[in-house]
């Protein structure tokens, strides 16, 4: 059964998109503010996330930036009453589809049904090549002679990122566009370096790597055989 992450701070239509989603055969883990929603989310693993923007505490647009930094991130779908066109293009930047109030609900389990389909793809959670496991349940890379639990959570991020598109380039834009909030400006050599980490860990020579290539002025692909 598929489930579903939901933040909303209004307790009424909470229950009321809990119980409709419910109906629909999902199962749903309701919450008041992001806060919450990211403590859910280290519990669990959603097939998707509908968010308020406007919540205590946490917002749903930082909410959603947390949540897409996670190893295997969900679908985010933005419920708000924010018409307002700034607000509308940072929640489509940010998150996957928006949705403002007041809304038919039929529209809502629709755009939920929709989501799903174009994201049911189980996330890859243990991937095996020549001398290598990840473990991204568990956060864990073993090699020929060490356990490497170290990463921070960004580098996990980007790190399935690179093998969820294997043997394909991921251009710079991309890894900033899904990793970093446009107000963070990152610089250049942020990503080198987690690129220069993860070659300590994969290459026998870093000058010449075999798995992890930079493509000059575009961005970098992880390339494996299996």
């Amino acid at each position: 059964m598929q489930k579903v992450l939901l933040a909303e701070d209004e307790e009424n239509l909470r229950d009321t998109i809990k119980l409709n989603l419910e109906l629909e055969g999902y199962v749903v883990i309701a919450c008041s503010n992001g806060t919450e929603a990211l403590k859910e989310s280290k519990h669990h693993r959603f097939d998707l996330a509908i968010l308020d923007v406007m919540m205590p505490e946490i917002d749903g647009f930082e909410t959603c930036v947390q949540l897409k930094q996670q190893a295997s991130p969900p679908p985010v779908l933005f419920l708000t009453a924010r018409t307002d066109g700034n607000s509308r293009i940072t929640g489509l930047k940010l998150a996957d589809d928006y949705l403002t109030k007041p809304f038919n609900l039929e529209e809502l389990i629709l755009r939920v049904r929709n989501l799903l389909k174009r994201y049911d793809t189980q996330p890859t959670q243990i991937i095996h090549f020549d001398d290598f496991e990840i473990n991204f349940t568990s956060l864990y890379i073993k090699t020929k002679t060490e356990t490497i639990t170290s990463l921070s959570q960004r580098e996990w991020s980007l790190l399935n990122l690179l093998l969820n598109k294997k043997n394909q380039i991921v251009s710079r834009d991309e890894i900033l566009e899904k990793l970093w909030l446009p107000t963070e400006n990152p610089s250049a050599r942020t990503i080198d370096n987690y690129i220069l980490n993860f070659r300590k860990i994969f290459e026998k020579n870093q000058r010449e790597p075999k798995y992890i290539q930079s493509i000059r002025g575009v961005g970098y692909k992880f390339s494996i055989n299996n």
